[in-house]
């Protein structure tokens, strides 16, 4: 007999041997509390585990963890022991740095799961139910050693990407030019004008929120003489919808 959720095995009436069913059971209990795996990665064990080590078993498992997939292996006593997840469980996986959640078929990110919000370059707000969706999104680059009178960026705003603002911050003060707009090629200062060249000095080129429809790099423009020098981290923020996927 074993209890029904985390399958710790009961003492029976007048059994012989008790502490072996009782550290059993403890065994279990060491393993699964503040549960804390090493990866979630592996389809092998490792050659050296150290005891008490745990790790969610990838799918496509072999050796002694083979037909473990997603289950949680377990070094106990020199040996590999299975524990078979509950919906719900959760685990921190050490080599990712994320918490993982049961779901009942899968081992899946918090904040997927829970339909969270996460700090990222790129996160998506909204979802409908044939897949439709908006993005909130943050590119950045450095425009390192600026020259001549301006210089482009790599990145660029994508094809139907409403934009709220482009901001830029001067890592390394600037020389050559007195000044510097921030914009697009035909309208050099639509995130700014006249911006500072001193290392520190930011801007934040707020718009209306403006549709583009066609991929568009940012241009910095120097004023009152070319670039000789000088670095500028720039950020383009937007937010991205895309179709129905179905």
């Amino acid at each position: 007999m074993t209890t029904p959720n985390l399958a710790l095995p009961l003492l029976a009436a007048a059994q012989a041997q008790k502490h072996v069913t009782v550290n059993e059971a403890l065994t279990r209990l060491d393993g699964l509390v503040q549960l804390s795996v090493i990866s979630s990665t592996l389809t092998a064990p490792p050659a050296t585990p150290a005891e008490g080590d745990r790790y969610i078993v990838a799918s496509g498992a072999t050796g002694a963890w083979a037909g473990w997939d997603d289950s949680v292996a377990l070094f106990s006593g020199g040996a590999w022991l299975r524990l078979i997840p509950q919906t719900g469980w959760l685990a921190w996986d050490q080599a990712s740095g994320s918490a993982l959640v049961w779901t009942g078929s899968a081992w899946s990110g918090l904040d997927v799961a829970m339909a969270l919000l996460r700090r990222a370059a790129s996160v998506q707000i909204t979802e409908g139910p044939a897949g439709s969706a908006i993005d909130i999104v943050t590119e950045e680059e450095l425009l390192a050693g600026l020259s001549s009178a301006s210089v482009t960026s790599t990145i660029a705003i994508p094809d139907r990407a409403i934009v709220l603002a482009v901001s830029t911050r001067t890592v390394t003060a600037i020389t050559g030019a007195t000044s510097y707009d921030c914009g697009i090629a035909g309208t050099p200062a639509k995130f700014g004008g006249t911006l500072g060249i001193a290392a520190g000095s930011t801007n934040v080129g707020v718009i209306g929120p403006q549709a583009f429809y066609a991929p568009t790099q940012i241009v910095l423009t120097a004023n009152g003489g070319n670039f000789t020098g000088g670095d500028v981290r720039i950020a383009i923020q937007y937010l991205l919808p895309t179709a129905p996927t179905a």
